[in-house]
């Protein structure tokens, strides 16, 4: 109570001015963070219940249930940072191989690969397996029309970037914009790299240039 309070201004006229008069000491107190598209009470407490739970996962697991287990056992993995260091990119290899590999980290994908690939079935690999949406978001809910059973929801998936505005925006949003596109070209150069395959900057360029145009057009 004492916080909704707060995130109000009792000066403003609610007959005037709801808006103001219901958030005007939130708006006061609080400026969006560069590294955000949105604020608000919901990503405070995401925030606080990140450090809490941050704590319950380093605290021993002797004694937990199962499930209270793998978390932990999931969060020392992500914190084991000698170990990822030792495997390099193997596990990202990994991952690029059970979806059909990466064209553009590929001498000859097109001859050697897309014979006999599906998007269908590697668009559900990356659904089920990575927990990645790519062109379609397809998930399991409460039927809106009735509560008692669940249907198939098919919806638009997030954008590789935070939100629309990083598309097309100028100024702070152009810079994110070239950087997240030359993070891309990093990335591919790297694995052509791992995967002992020659160096081509001007195609390697070229083809994350696509991508970026593809993905605009899909933001579009």
């Amino acid at each position: 109570a004492a916080r909704i309070i707060q995130n109000m201004d009792p000066t403003a006229d609610p007959c005037k001015d709801f808006y103001q008069y219901a958030c005007g000491g939130w708006l006061s107190r609080h400026v969006i963070p560069e590294t955000s598209s949105r604020y608000s009470i919901f990503d405070i407490l995401r925030d606080e219940l990140e450090i809490i739970l941050k704590g319950v996962l380093e605290t021993s697991d002797q004694g937990d249930r199962e499930a209270f287990q793998k978390a932990k056992i999931l969060y020392k993995s992500c914190m084991n940072e000698s170990l990822i260091e030792q495997r390099d990119s193997l596990p990202l290899l990994e991952a690029l191989r059970m979806v059909g590999d990466w064209p553009v980290a590929s001498a000859d994908w097109s001859k050697t690969k897309e014979p006999s690939w599906s998007m269908e079935e590697n668009l559900s690999i990356m659904n089920s397996r990575f927990n990645k949406r790519v062109l379609i978001d397809m998930f399991v809910w409460n039927d809106d029309r009735d509560s008692s059973r669940h249907i198939i929801y098919i919806d638009q998936p997030s954008l590789g970037m935070p939100s629309r505005d990083y598309y097309f925006n100028g100024g702070n949003y152009q810079r994110v914009r070239e950087a997240y596109l030359q993070f891309m070209i990093t990335i591919a150069k790297m694995i052509r790299q791992d995967k002992n395959v020659s160096k081509d900057d001007s195609f390697v360029q070229e083809e994350m240039t696509k991508v970026m145009e593809f993905e605009t057009e899909i933001a579009n």
